[in-house]
């Protein structure tokens, strides 16, 4: 059943031509992915995983990640990470990350309320670990009163833009495996790090050392759906009954596959990625040397931090929405999607330069 012009006007709630720059998670779905969502509808498959775009998927993620790795399609990114954590650890175990890291920061405490993990925290400049500032929390092994620090988890590319490249990942899986301890990597915007780093996927993950990944295609353009990837079957187990356990198994598996095809399959990741980073970037050039704005990290990926007063925030926010990063210093965050277009960020720039003449 199609439904017509007319009905579907009458079912829009929302201005399409509206943009903000709170998130690339308030982008719409990629019409090339909304089409694999159709063509994969019609006709029975086999429920929970067993469909045959469950079964092209784990070919397509071979061909990115190497032969031997399995995907298992997940709802979420919190999803993602719980279950890939859970799987790496036994009941005792910590996971050494950075405090700006997305598992502790928004998370709500899922890695440790639902997979019953210890998270040990360390401070960064640059929302970057290194092989010194995990030290700062790997110690501890067979004393009884402490949780045992048995994984790291790092986030490409991280929640202040910035991205790891293969060597600094190699130096960290390398420092990771010699204490033996495991390396997870968040990749909620996977695609965006690979993307300004102009590297494929398994340059920094399967051939830098990288045990699991949470594999993240939400924000970079599908309706809903990431994968727990295992890179090296020897640091998982459990996944085929944690993925229940955690309410993460999609009984019409077939959708969110079909998703993951469709970005992966055809170079989709990396338009849609390029295409946002493109436009953080302009954004950046717009408005970096105003006086009242302040750069505060580089640009690598789809986002842009800066310091702006709190009042020429909230004024730009009744045009354009985003969120304050640090409330304390007037820190903002500006994102980009992958249909931000140039006329969106000049748009988005000149209201920024009027409220700033204003002042």
């Amino acid at each position: 059943m199609t439904l017509s012009t007319d009905t579907s006007s009458a079912l829009r709630l929302h201005d399409t031509d509206y943009r903000g720059f709170a998130s690339d998670n308030y982008a719409g779905v990629h019409p090339e992915v909304l089409a694999a969502v159709a063509a994969a509808n019609g006709g029975h498959q086999i429920a929970y995983g067993e469909d045959l775009y469950t079964a092209r998927l784990q070919h397509v993620m071979a061909e990115h990640f190497g032969d031997g790795v399995e995907a298992f399609p997940v709802f979420n990114g919190t999803g993602a990470n719980v279950l890939s954590l859970q799987s790496m650890l036994p009941r005792w175990g910590a996971v050494i990350c950075t405090q700006t890291a997305h598992i502790h920061t928004d998370e709500n405490a899922a890695p440790e309320r639902v997979a019953g993990l210890k998270l040990l925290t360390v401070p960064t400049p640059d929302g970057k670990l290194t092989p010194e500032l995990i030290d700062r929390e790997a110690w501890g092994w067979g004393d009884e009163h402490r949780a045992q620090p048995l994984a790291v988890s790092i986030t490409q590319t991280t929640e202040l833009g910035t991205a790891y490249t293969p060597d600094e990942v190699r130096a960290i899986a390398d420092h990771v495996h010699a204490r033996g301890m495991t390396l997870h990597m968040d990749g909620a915007r996977i695609s965006n790090a690979a993307a300004y780093l102009g590297v494929p996927f398994r340059a920094f993950t399967t051939d830098a050392g990288v045990d699991m990944l949470s594999f993240g295609g939400t924000k970079n353009g599908l309706m809903f759906g990431e994968a727990v990837v295992v890179l090296n079957p020897a640091a998982s187990e459990g996944l085929t009954y944690l993925r229940k356990l955690n309410m993460q198994l999609s009984s019409k598996m077939r959708f969110v596959s079909a998703q993951l095809i469709a970005l992966l399959g055809d170079g989709l990741w990396m338009r849609s990625a390029s295409q946002a980073n493109a436009m953080a970037q302009r954004l950046r050039q717009a408005v970096e040397g105003l006086d009242g704005v302040t750069i505060t990290q580089p640009t690598q990926s789809n986002a842009v931090f800066a310091i702006v007063a709190p009042e020429v925030a909230d004024r730009l926010r009744e045009s354009f929405r985003f969120y304050d990063w640090d409330p304390s210093t007037g820190e903002v965050r500006w994102m980009c999607a992958f249909d931000t277009t140039e006329a969106d960020v000049d748009a988005f720039a000149a209201r920024l330069k009027e409220l700033l003449a204003e002042r």
